[in-house]
């Protein structure tokens, strides 16, 4: 069966994006070399899933749409999915799929787009909400980094308690803390 997974960086306050929804606090963060999470994770990877502003950012910050080989350089032929209610441009030689909807809609075709594989929920954390509410949300990995922005996007703006959540591993990465939970469907 497919796996959901929200896999994404954070702070120590709890944010994945500051009020500027930029994630340059994270790249000032030091990178540990040889640092293996984040490959690892994307080969069990069959297709991503992210909001319109997680899509926009990367579009920008990266300048994808004139370096498009730097998405292949990470992320190979995955197709992705953006939710989003507005136009945006597709990245060139990428399958990008802007789709709009209840998210539960859309679970048949990713799941067929992963296959074996995972579905990467990249966020927002609004959107990964959605897909909770939804009961597709199996598993939280956050990379939480020595910052405190004081505000921003959430993590996970949604009521998640301890009752749902199981945690199943913890990793020190140079200053970085990986953790992992399993998520128990809600019961209606």
């Amino acid at each position: 069966m497919t796996e959901f997974t929200y896999f994404t960086a954070c702070t120590i306050d709890g944010f994945i994006a500051d009020t500027d929804n930029s994630l340059q606090w994270l790249f000032d963060v030091p990178v540990v070399e040889n640092d293996s999470a984040i490959p690892d994770f994307i080969d069990g990877i069959g297709v991503l899933v992210m909001g319109a502003t997680t899509y926009t950012w990367m579009l920008e910050h990266e300048q994808l749409l004139e370096h498009p080989d730097k998405w292949r350089d990470w992320y190979r032929d995955r197709p992705a999915w953006v939710f989003t209610h507005r136009e945006l441009p597709s990245i060139p030689g990428v399958d990008i799929r802007f789709v709009s909807g209840e998210v539960a809609d859309h679970f048949d075709a990713l799941r067929e787009a992963a296959g074996t594989r995972k579905v990467w929920l990249l966020g927002g954390g609004e959107l990964v909400g959605a897909f909770d509410d939804a009961g597709a949300l199996d598993e939280i990995c956050l990379g939480m980094v020595p910052v405190a922005l004081g505000g921003g996007a959430q993590v996970l703006p949604r009521r998640i308690t301890s009752e749902r959540l199981t945690l199943v591993d913890v990793q020190q990465v140079g200053q970085r803390v990986d953790l992992r939970y399993k998520v128990a469907r809600a019961v209606s």
